[in-house]
C-alpha cells in the first residue's frame, strides 16, 4: 500500500529508541518518516545512547532529541506532559525486551516510559531481541498483556541475528515500519468531512428547586467515543449532560441538563450529521410537574407523578431520511435479546450493548455490537480503545451503506 507524503503531513510522531543493536536501522526510519511529511521527534532511552547518539537523530529529523526526565529541553512544561499532548502517535522502535517489560507492567522510570504511559494517543512497538528472549515465556505475557491494552506490535521477523544466531527476534524492516505508520495515520482520514453528532452523559430531571431523578452515568464512554471520532477526522458536535468531564477539542460542545434539553438540542444539530451515535442515559421519566421551591420534609409518604420522558434516538431513526444512527443499551440482564428487542424497535442499522453493573464509572468495559450481520464482541478493555474499535466499525458500516446506495 503506498501513501503519498501529503496523506499525512503535519503528522507529529514520537519516535522512541531502546537499546538494541537495531538502533542503526532507526536513523534510516527517522529519516524516511522525516521525507514523507511527518514530524518525527526522538526520544531516547540511556541504554540506546549507548548504540547510537542523539546528534544523528537530530540532524536527520531537525528536532531536538530527548533523553532525560530530568533534564529536560522544554522550556515551559515539563516534557513528559507536554510531548505526550502534542504527539498523533508513539513508535517505539527497536523496543528491548526490558522496555516492553516495562510498558506491560506500568512502570515508568525514564522519559520514553513515562511518555508511553502518560500518552493519550497510540502507542506501536517494533520488538527486537535474541531469539531466545523472544521466546521466553515472560516476554510473551509482556506482549499478550500489551495487546490487550491496544498496543500495535509490528514484527519482528526471522534471520540472522547480531548475537550470530539465526531465529525470530529481527526488528521489522524500515520500509515495513514506514508501511505501518502511514496506515496509521491514514486511518486519521476515514470519516474526514462527516458531521457526526454525539450524546453523552446522564441527563438530570427536577423534581424541585434543589432534588431530581437522574440515571447513573459517568459520561466516559460517551466523550471516548466523542474522541476517537476526532481522531478519524470528523468534525464532531457533542451533547453532553451533566458530568465532570473536561470535554474533548470537538468543534461544538453543548451543555444540556434534561432530557428535553437534550432532545431539543438534537434536533437543532440533526439535520447536519451524517452519523448520530446516541451514548447518552437519558432519563426515562421526569416529574409531571416540578416544584419551584423546596419540598419540605414530612412523615407522610410522598408521591411523586411521573410521565415519561421523550426517546430521542427513536424520535432520529424513525424520521425521514435519517442520519446512520448507533445506539446504546446498557442492561442488567439478558443482555443480548433486550438489546435485540431495542435495535428492532428503533430501526437501528448498530446497536452497542453492555451490561451496566460493569461500565457505570469504570474505565473499562466489554461490548456487544448487534448488526445485520450478527453479533460482534469487543472483549473488555478501556474505554478509548473500545470507543476506536467502535468508530471504526460504524466506519465500515457506514461505507459500505453509502457504497450500496450509490449502486442503486
Amino acid at each position: 500500500m503506498k501513501i503519498g507524503a501529503s496523506t499525512v503531513s503535519k503528522k507529529r510522531l514520537l519516535l522512541g529508541v531502546t537499546g538494541g543493536v537495531a538502533a542503526y536501522k532507526t536513523a534510516e526510519l527517522a529519516r524516511l518518516l522525516t521525507q514523507h511529511g511527518i514530524n518525527v521527534q526522538t526520544i531516547m532511552t540511556e541504554a540506546a545512547c549507548r548504540f547510537m547518539g542523539p546528534a544523528t537523530f537530530q540532524s536527520l529529523t531537525g528536532n531536538s532529541v530527548y533523553t532525560d526526565l530530568w533534564k529536560t529541553n522544554a522550556a515551559h512544561n515539563m516534557a513528559h506532559i507536554d510531548l505526550s499532548r502534542n504527539a498523533d502517535m508513539i513508535l517505539v522502535a527497536p523496543a528491548s525486551a526490558n522496555f516492553i517489560g516495562k510498558l506491560a507492567n506500568g512502570l515508568a522510570d525514564d522519559l520514553l516510559s513515562v511518555l508511553c504511559i502518560a500518552r493519550d494517543c497510540p502507542l506501536m512497538i517494533a520488538p527486537a531481541m535474541n531469539r531466545q528472549m523472544w521466546e521466553s515465556p515472560a516476554t510473551r505475557r509482556n506482549l499478550s498483556l500489551l495487546r490487550q491494552d491496544e498496543v500495535k506490535i509490528i514484527g519482528p521477523a526471522c534471520g540472522e541475528q547480531a548475537c550470530g544466531e539465526i531465529g525470530m527476534g529481527r526488528m521489522a524492516e524500515v520500509s515495513e515500519l514506514v508501511e505501518a505508520v502511514q496506515i496509521a495515520f491514514q486511518a486519521d482520514t476515514l470519516l474526514q468531512g462527516k458531521n457526526i453528532l454525539v450524546t453523552a452523559g446522564p441527563t438530570y430531571e427536577a423534581i424541585d428547586a434543589v432534588r431530581g431523578i437522574t440515571n447513573n452515568s459517568s459520561g466516559k464512554m460517551g466523550y471516548a467515543v466523542a474522541k476517537a471520532a476526532l481522531e478519524m477526522g470528523a468534525r464532531i458536535t457533542l451533547i453532553s449532560g451533566p458530568t465532570c468531564l473536561s470535554p474533548p477539542k470537538v468543534d461544538k460542545f453543548i451543555s444540556v441538563v434534561s432530557a428535553e434539553e437534550m432532545l431539543h438540542a438534537v434536533q437543532a444539530e440533526v439535520s447536519q450529521a451524517d452519523i448520530f451515535i446516541s451514548v447518552a442515559a437519558v432519563a426515562d421519566y421526569r416529574a409531571a410537574s416540578i416544584k419551584q421551591q423546596k419540598l419540605k420534609k414530612s412523615p407522610a409518604n410522598l408521591l411523586i407523578e411521573l410521565t415519561p420522558n421523550p426517546d430521542i434516538l427513536m424520535t432520529v431513526s424513525t424520521s425521514p431520511n435519517p442520519p446512520f444512527c448507533v445506539g446504546f443499551a446498557a442492561e442488567t440482564e439478558n443482555l443480548e435479546k433486550n438489546a435485540a428487542a431495542k435495535r428492532n424497535k428503533k430501526k437501528l442499522p448498530l446497536l452497542v450493548a453492555n451490561l451496566a453493573q460493569d461500565a457505570i464509572g469504570s474505565d473499562e468495559n466489554e461490548l456487544i455490537l448487534l448488526d445485520d450481520e450478527g453479533k460482534h464482541v469487543l472483549p473488555k478493555a478501556a474505554k478509548i480503545a473500545q470507543a476506536r474499535r467502535l468508530m471504526t466499525h460504524i466506519y465500515s458500516l457506514y461505507d459500505k451503506l453509502k457504497k450500496n446506495d450509490e449502486k442503486n
